[in-house]
């Protein structure tokens, strides 16, 4: 296997914009050598990695780099840097200058390799969409992907999927979302046609926003129960699926597949994505409340997470409580927050769970008690609320939320003495999802090494090579010796 080509490290950022303009674009040739060297050796590992510095990059991308960039990459007069260039604003000549000189180091290729030109796209439009020219950016994207169709490479893959998800995000930008989605769905059939898996998991991703995002819960669902699934190529994208899992399932009242994956969500996730992990905090925060559980105080007091996590904290103190009069204030109180977080509806699910916590509460400091004070202590704000109260604990004692009888003719709800709970069999089911937490994610870890392709037949060529230069070696060492004997 032959050895990566070295990066050199990142200069830091002078504050001369002459020095910085160089710098800049020394790093994107080396980069794309990088990735000519990977789509020569057909090596994916070597694209990904050019991706991931390109990423490093992306604060020096200015309009004078990439236009000395795409005079290195692209053959000059071609239909790809003509139209590249377009999308550039004119620097002053100064730049202009500066550019010319830098790049006047190494002659532009003859033949441009799809990748580099790929590359350049890419480049192109994080460019657009950082300077929010969101109108050139969805033309360059629409541009991107209609040559992307047309290359079948597996090492075009990897830099095609960054360009799907620049692509989507181009047009979320400006509201324009649903008019991509027959493209989207064309694209996930001829990336599952050509075998492209990471393709396919971006673009089902993206599907999945895209529905989600017009509360098309049922159409997402559908989509995700058909697509074809195989082992994640890419952990952030594995990680938002099964966040787009974890909402679709939470709006179906599946709460526990949900809760399970919103956590995996959230602990999968990079330390970086902040934003990500904070949203994946938020909805398992709301399932787990829907699930009568109450989060640690912990989960609201992470680092970063505290100022968002706030109105969940207040509404989570709300349900502990059983405070009916609390949980409404609360609701309206953050109203703004929970609608942007697109966690209302649940919200109003949450009213049922105040109540019969609150109930329970009751059950067990009370062995007796008038429904009417029933009513009075849950806050029941109805036209009726001894009827009310009647049917709600009806309700909760057929549930099994509390262990208690209603006295109809008296207007009373009798509790019945609390057992022992290691008597039953709770224990031992919260030992056993215990111990299957840490099965799963024991198996998880397992799946998610990585070993180099074909390592045996690889053991057995060093082997080889091993016992040939130790044999090399010995005829060295005999024939060495016989010339010293020779000598005396």
């Amino acid at each position: 296997m032959t050895k990566d080509v070295e990066m050199k490290e990142l200069q830091a950022p002078s504050n001369s914009a002459l020095s910085s303009v160089p710098s800049a674009l020394q790093h994107l040739k080396e980069i794309a050598s990088l990735i000519e060297t990977g789509a020569y050796a057909r090596e994916v590992r070597r694209v990904l990695r050019a991706v991931r510095l390109t990423i490093a990059l992306r604060r020096k991308l200015k309009a004078p780099v990439l236009s000395a960039f795409l005079n290195f990459a692209l053959v000059p007069g071609s239909d790809a840097h003509a139209r590249l260039l377009s999308y550039l604003p004119k620097e002053d000549e100064l730049d202009m200058e500066v550019d010319t000189a830098t790049s006047a180091v190494q002659t532009p290729a003859k033949h441009s390799l799809p990748e580099l030109e790929i590359f350049c796209y890419l480049l192109v439009l994080i460019f657009l969409i950082d300077q929010k020219r969101y109108d050139e950016a969805k033309a360059c994207a629409s541009a991107s992907i209609a040559r992307v169709k047309n290359l079948n490479r597996r090492t075009v893959d990897v830099l095609a999927s960054r360009l799907y998800f620049y692509y989507s995000y181009s047009y979320e930008l400006t509201g324009d979302l649903a008019e991509i989605r027959g493209n989207l769905l064309a694209l996930h059939r001829i990336a599952t046609l050509r075998h492209d898996e990471l393709g396919q998991e971006t673009l089902l991703n993206l599907l999945l926003r895209n529905y989600l995002h017009y509360n098309l819960y049922d159409q997402a669902e559908k989509l995700r129960s058909k697509a074809p699934r195989f082992e994640a190529h890419s952990n952030q994208q594995f990680c938002r699926y099964l966040f787009y899992l974890g909402k679709i399932r939470t709006i179906q009242l599946e709460y526990t597949d949900a809760k399970e994956s919103l956590l995996q969500a959230a602990r999968k996730a990079p330390v970086a994505a902040r934003g990500f992990r904070v949203q994946c905090n938020k909805w398992a925060i709301i399932v787990r409340l829907l699930l009568g559980e109450i989060p640690e105080r912990t989960v609201f007091m992470q680092k970063g997470m505290k100022k968002a996590l706030r109105p969940y904290f207040e509404l989570t103190n709300a349900v502990r409580i059983g405070d009916l009069e609390l949980f409404r204030t609360v609701a309206e109180k953050f109203t703004g927050t929970f609608s942007s977080d697109r966690t209302h509806n649940l919200i109003v699910r949450l009213r049922h769970n105040v109540i019969r916590t609150g109930l329970r509460n009751i059950s067990i400091s009370y062995s007796r008690i008038s429904l009417a004070d029933v009513a009075k202590k849950l806050r029941l704000d109805s036209t009726n609320p001894i009827a009310d109260a009647e049917s709600i604990v009806a309700k909760a004692i057929r549930d099994g939320a509390i262990d208690a009888t209603v006295d109809h003719a008296n207007g009373w709800m009798v509790s019945k003495e609390t057992g022992d709970v290691y008597s039953t069999n709770e224990p031992q089911f919260a030992f056993n999802s215990r111990i299957a937490f840490c099965l799963n994610m024991h198996n998880e870890a397992v799946r998610a090494l990585r070993f180099p392709p074909n390592s045996h037949k690889k053991e057995k060529e060093s082997a080889e090579k091993r016992r040939e230069r130790q044999q090399q070696e010995q005829e060295l060492a005999k024939h060495i010796a016989e010339e010293d004997d020779d000598e005396f």
